[in-house]
């Protein structure tokens, strides 16, 4: 199957939708169980299947959770981590394709970032795993500007992902 064919199946079939960050998503859990935060109960935690392309990228964003992300298919994706220690790479991905890959990673709670695919004319479906549950109270978009004034080593990663 063509990879643009690949999608559009994966996009139907798993009744995906737009996601606000870029790509596509649909949640597929959320548990029932809820717990106190500072911003408010949540559920313990929810899942989503999270499709990216070549084409897209996740934009830089935030959440007050963490998440763990799982591979399923595609090219491999990298997630764009910034933090205290300035632009970082998680590589996702299955471990023969790459040693540097994992076939999941961990974004920590508070953690400014966003994903691209790896691969030209490719993509990327993953889980999302959000523990405490995903809120989009919890769920910040960053502009360009204010990136760059605190990570200005990393604009060209900025310019492409905001």
């Amino acid at each position: 199957m063509k990879t643009q064919s690949r999608i559009d199946f994966l996009v139907e079939s798993l009744n995906l939708l737009p996601h606000p960050e870029g790509g596509f998503y649909k949640e597929t859990y959320r548990s029932t169980e809820t717990i106190p935060t500072e911003s408010g109960n949540r559920n313990l935690s929810t899942s989503i299947f999270f499709l990216l392309t070549s084409a897209n990228v996740s934009k830089f964003h935030r959440i007050k959770s963490d998440e763990l992300w799982f591979f399923h298919e595609g090219s491999a994706l990298t997630i764009h981590l910034l933090n205290d220690t300035g632009h970082q790479e998680l590589r996702l991905g299955l471990p023969y394709e790459n040693e540097k890959q994992l076939p999941y990673q961990v974004v920590k709670a508070n953690t400014i970032f966003g994903s691209t695919v790896d691969s030209q004319d490719s993509y990327a479906l993953v889980s999302c795993v959000v523990s405490p549950g995903f809120d989009f109270n919890d769920f910040q978009l960053f502009e360009k500007e204010a990136l760059v004034s605190k990570y200005p080593e990393a604009y060209d990663i900025i310019s492409r992902l905001t």
